[in-house]
């Protein structure tokens, strides 16, 4: 099956075919088996369209110069959004004819800062496809109602092909080879085979599916679950359940790191400390017999920033402290926990990662600062009127008004601009040449996507 996919794909010499078979692979969830084509591909349409400048594929219509740009966007070529300039009219903006291309909509979302003619792009297409849904074809209007809640890019990969497998398979002109290798994951029955996985471990390994689905990445998927549901645990401990006397020794137990601390704790700590400190014996050992020692220092700082996080959000509440919005967020952008998980996928990963690699990553980088910035406020725009109807610290949205003078409404809309300017920076991190490998910047990328299926609806 693979071979005849793979012949097929070679022999679609035509751009537009090009581009819509590795589309359709990509949303399909399955790049990973052809990885190589894929890159032979856009590297070749990058460099005779903008680097030579050739204009041999002569590409006129919206659909195939939409498809062309995302394409390469998402790939980390810097393409210019001035290609769709032919399509304006003659008071600068998009003719009417092009009001119900699906694909401009999901390539709007690919701007950067600067680029207006995107920003205008998104209006436009947004209210023209609001408007026309109901008089599409039912698998397109499906399409179309998705991608106006949420873009592709803007989505877990493994749920997006999810989505995307059952309306594919309602076009008139589906491809039964990719149809066929694209089912093929969904016969993982997680819920039969793993009936005794209760509470967020299941979602955490989903969670984790999405960042790394590649069949030779088993072992960070492992590491990253224990973490993950490790991490859900501490943030219920210090979030409800534990007193400020116990978690103070808790916090202090774990910037220690010696299992010795744990005749210190209360009863129910002791299991969760002697759990933590397994986990992390675990992948020493992994470490150990790969001859990646070195990692494990990364991946235990981290752990210790995430718990002094916690607990610095505690102290804040039982001492009635109201912070402003940049402390807030120095604090949030940690206890949110994208770095400790960027971090640990890092240490659970190959030889493609470096020591120069994660101490790039542990010193804050942009991309993972606004990544943060996405999932933290996005959690509390999401979460906070819950929050504050009990004994809770305050969230992005207090800090806000309290600082800028501003209403409830008014915080909420200034925070969610703040998350599409975060976005337009993920954007520009992505395009090259970038500070490390392109396949490190995506799990970033996932871990960023992944946060409003999962993360969200853990704490709603």
């Amino acid at each position: 099956m693979m071979s005849r996919l793979r012949s097929l794909y070679a022999n679609a010499d035509k751009p537009s075919l090009n581009l819509d078979m590795i589309d359709q692979i990509q949303r399909l969830g399955i790049a990973h088996h052809f990885a190589s084509q894929i890159d032979h591909v856009l590297k070749q349409l990058n460099e005779t369209c903008f680097v030579h400048n050739s204009g041999d594929l002569d590409i006129n219509d919206l659909y195939t110069t939409a498809l062309l740009f995302g394409l390469l966007r998402q790939h980390g070529y810097p393409i210019s959004c001035d290609i769709f300039n032919k399509f304006k009219d003659a008071s600068g903006k998009f003719s009417e004819k092009y009001a119900s291309d699906v694909r401009g909509l999901l390539t709007s979302h690919l701007s950067v800062h600067g680029e207006d003619v995107l920003d205008k792009a998104l209006s436009f297409y947004s209210t023209h496809l609001e408007s026309i849904k109901e008089q599409l074809s039912p698998h397109l209007a499906t399409q179309v109602r998705h991608t106006l809640k949420q873009t592709i890019c803007r989505g877990v990969p493994r749920l997006e092909a999810r989505r995307y497998i059952s309306m594919y398979e309602a076009e008139p002109s589906h491809n039964e080879v990719l149809m066929s290798l694209a089912k093929w994951w969904m016969g993982l029955d997680f819920k039969k085979k793993l009936p005794f996985a209760r509470d967020r471990l299941v979602e955490g390994y989903f969670w984790i599916l999405g960042v790394h689905c590649e069949p030779e990445l088993a072992v960070a998927r492992r590491m990253m679950t224990k973490v993950i549901a490790l991490t859900s645990i501490l943030d219920d401990i210090y979030d409800v359940y534990g007193t400020y006397e116990e978690l103070e020794l808790f916090t202090q137990a774990i910037q220690r790191w010696d299992i010795d601390c744990i005749n210190e704790l209360p009863g129910y700590m002791e299991v969760v400390y002697k759990a933590l400190i397994d986990v992390y014996v675990k992948i020493e050992e992994i470490m150990v017999c790969e001859g990646r020692s070195y990692r494990l220092y990364y991946a235990i700082e981290a752990m210790k920033r995430q718990a002094s996080s916690y607990f610095a959000e505690v102290k804040w509440l039982y001492q009635q402290h109201k912070p402003s919005m940049d402390e807030y967020m120095s604090i949030a952008l940690i206890s949110g926990g994208y770095e400790l998980l960027g971090i640990t996928s890092f240490v659970g990963m190959s030889n493609i990662v470096t020591k120069d690699d994660l101490d790039w990553l542990f010193n804050d980088p942009k991309i993972l600062r606004v990544s943060s910035i996405i999932c933290r406020l996005m959690d509390d725009l999401a979460t906070h009127k819950f929050e504050q109807s009990r004994q809770h610290a305050d969230s992005a949205v207090q800090c806000y008004m309290r600082q800028y003078g501003v209403t409830e409404q008014e915080a909420e809309n200034d925070l969610r601009k703040q998350v599409e300017d975060a976005w337009k920076d993920i954007n520009e991190e992505c395009l090259r040449p970038t500070a490390i490998a392109t396949p490190l910047l995506m799990v970033i990328l996932n871990l960023t996507r992944g946060d409003r299926p999962v993360v969200q609806g853990w704490r709603r």
